[in-house]
């Protein structure tokens, strides 16, 4: 049975593209991280809306602008294994790329252009500043501090569905989203397959409802989803060879898992079509 290729790929960012939440690294520094921290974890969980927590945390720790670009350190350093290899991989073979996150639109930006995605095609919370605060007359000071952040989808939980239909407005092809937490789970109903990714945290609603999930630390068997596993199976000649039989094994030991069984049942096809089992497969 053949696996559908899906043109369109969406990535979150926090805890999906980086093991870091850019929001807790800024309350971090402030001295404020446990109770940002606690508000992050209630409107990943689904527990509290995340229009009700996001101006909370903002407020609470009253970032300069600097402090807000310094994220994008931490989130290179922290990237996920083989998040970058997945996504140029993805790219070469003609798969689109985005990126649409809650978090901080300047560190995120910085991140996704690392990453190789376009700068268009990354949708993150822009932030306003008092340009006046601290000594902004000296050379290489940037202390302007956080006034506002701009209200609008990605600063509600059920946001991100709209993004994700402006981008796909007039074009054609199959889209797949992957993420995290709440707000992506409910964004899957703007694409064909949601896949959770419980590789830095596994938020056991996201496990439980999303279509397909990813138990790896690694990103790549997102790979054998989005290009399906016979298109994966041709680079094994490439320069991307090891990622490949890395992508394979995984899914051997139940890196991927499915809540729907004819989806489940339409990969377990694919995949023994083009590579069959060394072992009984565990999901």
């Amino acid at each position: 049975m053949r696996w559908p290729h899906y043109e369109h790929i969406f990535f979150d960012c926090d805890s999906t593209l980086t093991t870091v939440e850019g929001i807790d690294v800024l309350a971090e520094t402030a001295g404020k991280g446990w109770r940002v921290e606690v508000l992050t974890q209630a409107a990943m969980d689904g527990h509290l809306d995340l229009e009700e927590v996001y101006r909370k945390r903002l407020q609470a720790v009253k970032p300069t602008r600097q402090q807000v670009q310094e994220i994008r350190r931490f989130y290179k350093r922290n990237v996920v294994t083989d998040a970058a290899i997945t996504i140029k991989i993805l790219q070469e073979q003609g798969h689109a790329v985005y990126i649409i996150s809650g978090g901080l639109a300047e560190p995120v930006t910085e991140f996704g252009l690392f990453l190789g995605v376009p700068r268009e095609h990354i949708r993150a919370v822009d932030l306003e500043y008092n340009e006046l605060a601290g000594n902004w007359w000296q050379p290489g000071q940037d202390n302007a501090r956080y006034i506002d952040y701009h209200e609008g989808a990605l600063t509600v939980s059920d946001g991100k569905a709209q993004i994700v239909r402006e981008f796909l407005h007039n074009k054609t092809g199959r889209s797949l989203l992957v993420g995290d937490g709440h707000s992506d789970l409910l964004a899957g109903t703007a694409v064909d397959l949601f896949v959770g990714f419980g590789g830095v945290i596994t938020r056991e609603h996201v496990l439980a409802q999303a279509p397909a999930f990813i138990h790896s630390p690694s990103l790549a068997p997102l790979l054998a989803l989005a290009m399906g596993p016979a298109s994966l199976r041709l680079l094994q000649d490439s320069p991307y060879h090891k990622t490949v039989a890395n992508v394979f094994t995984q899914i051997q030991t139940g890196a991927i898992t499915f809540q729907d069984e004819r989806l489940k049942t339409k990969f377990q096809q694919a995949i023994h079509a083009t590579h069959p089992p060394l072992h009984p497969w565990p999901y």
